[in-house]
């Protein structure tokens, strides 16, 4: 395959899982970013999913999605700002996570990690059709309003149906 300078985020335009569904937003309670976008998208509370999977291993989020017919496939990213993605996704107008970086600086996200393995905080959010529900404010705002178009993506997700070939 010849070398291309760009990778899409999903290869199929127009493939909808979840385009009609709703989703509520919910305000977590401590650093459980990963445990209320789960519930979010199940319409489960957080408390069903903290102790289930571990919040920096996604293949366990997906485990964790099981018993809703969803899990996650991966979406070629970089670090590039959330904000340079953004379109793209809401062009694709379905369910997905967007992960990011909190800092805006890029010298804290290539730096070394301490002592304990740290380098950086994260934040994960349930991005759905052209909005951003935020775990931390318990908010839906249009995507390109959202303040985290300015951090520097982590990793993003598309929610599919349990079982799809490109799956986690």
């Amino acid at each position: 395959m010849p070398y291309d300078a760009h990778s899409g985020l999903w290869p199929q335009v127009g493939e909808s899982f979840f385009r009609d569904r709703i989703f509520i937003p919910q305000c977590q309670v401590g650093p459980h970013c990963v445990a209320t976008t789960l519930a979010m998208m199940t319409g489960q509370t957080p408390n069903e999913f903290m102790g289930k999977m571990n919040t920096q291993n996604p293949a366990t989020w997906s485990d964790a999605l099981a018993p809703w017919q969803m899990q996650l496939a991966y979406c070629p990213t970089d670090v590039r700002k959330v904000k340079f993605y953004i379109d793209e996704l809401i062009h694709l107008d379905d369910l997905f996570t967007i992960s990011y970086y909190t800092t805006t600086d890029a010298g804290r996200i290539l730096a070394d990690p301490n002592e304990r393995g740290w380098v950086t905080g994260s934040h994960v959010v349930l991005f759905h059709r052209e909005y951003i529900l935020d775990p931390a404010s318990g908010q839906r705002v249009l995507a390109r309003e959202h303040h985290g178009m300015e951090c520097h993506t982590k990793r993003i997700f598309r929610v599919v149906p349990r079982g799809y070939p490109r799956c986690l």
